[in-house]
């Protein structure tokens, strides 16, 4: 997680569902607090992206004690017309740390 303080942008290029994704697919065992603090949103819009991203089959939630461990289902295409000739690991891949 990036401790540094800086301005947030008014507008980013990713949506904070790419965001949140992203996240999860770098540390699958992150906290929605974490997330929240990472993405610059809530949790509860945290929580929110992490249900529409399971309903839609691109994550599955698994139960670690009583933590979660989150799954990314990263052979799925993206969503939009302009993008959808790609897969989430290719987002994946081109914004990796």
């Amino acid at each position: 997680m990036n401790t540094e303080k800086t301005a947030t942008p008014s507008w980013t290029f990713l949506t904070n569902h790419a965001h949140v994704l992203l996240c999860l697919a770098q540390n699958p065992s992150e906290r929605i607090r974490d997330i929240a603090v990472e993405v610059g949103i809530t949790e509860r819009a945290v929580q929110r992206i992490i249900v529409e991203l399971e309903a839609d089959g691109y994550l599955e939630r698994i139960r670690d004690g009583r933590r979660n461990v989150y799954k990314v289902f990263s052979r799925k295409p993206l969503r939009h017309d302009i993008e959808k000739h790609r897969q989430v690991h290719d987002l994946i891949k081109l914004i990796k740390k």
